[in-house]
Parts: C-alpha cells; structure tokens; sequence
C-alpha cells in the first residue's frame, strides 16, 4: 500500500511541470495589456503604432496591407508560429534586427506562452 501511494504521489510530481507549462490563454489576456498601447486585437481593429494582431497566428510577418512595415520586418520571412512568436517575443531587435517595435520583450517564459494562447485564441 505504501508503495501504491509513493509512486502515485511521484507520479503527481512528474506531471506538475507540465501542468506549470501549460498555456492559458485569459493569462495571455493580462500579459497582452503591455501590447494594447501599440496594438489592437479584436477582427478588424486598428492598426495604432503597431500593426493590428488579430489572426496574427499563422500570417507572414510584414503582411497587413494598411500598416508601414520597417523593411525589416518587411524582408523578415517570417510565418508567426508558436516558434518565431517565441523567439521574436522575448528579443525583438535580436530576431528581427532593424524592425520598429520599441518593446524591450517579455522575458518570462510562462508569461510567453500564455501571451502566445491569447494570440492564437484571437488569429
């Protein structure tokens, strides 16, 4: 019986870092609240300073037509997947060098990923 017990607890353990990983999209919703001075989100909304983020999942980078894109992010060649949306996410300038986002980015990896299930909630 001990035994039953130690291993369904260790087992409980293994899964909690995946757990603690998990994306949460309402969390993204709070993260996306840095986004909103120069960023809209909802269909259809307004490009501001940066460009509108609805459906941004899945579109190549430097693609809405209403918006001045650097020629940076024009060149970029980008499809903003969960990859690139990471990568770009946590070091704009370093992974589009040249593009005009003055974010400095989101360092926290949960706070990432969260961000990231919003955007694909809303794309």
């Amino acid at each position: 019986m001990k035994r039953s017990v130690a291993v369904l607890a260790f087992g409980l353990f293994a899964a909690l870092p995946g757990i603690a990983s998990a994306q949460d999209a309402d969390a993204g919703e709070k993260v996306f609240n840095q986004c909103k001075a120069c960023h809209t989100i909802e269909a259809g909304g307004p490009n501001r300073v940066g460009p509108n983020l609805h459906g941004v999942v899945g579109r190549p980078s430097g693609s809405i037509e209403s918006f001045k894109y650097s020629d940076a992010m024009k060149g970029a060649g980008l499809t903003w997947d969960e990859a690139n949306l990471d990568k770009y996410l946590t070091d704009p300038k370093g992974t589009v060098p040249g593009n005009k986002m003055a974010f400095a980015g989101v360092k926290n990896e949960q706070a990432r990923k969260d961000l990231i299930a919003f955007l694909k909630k809303n794309s």
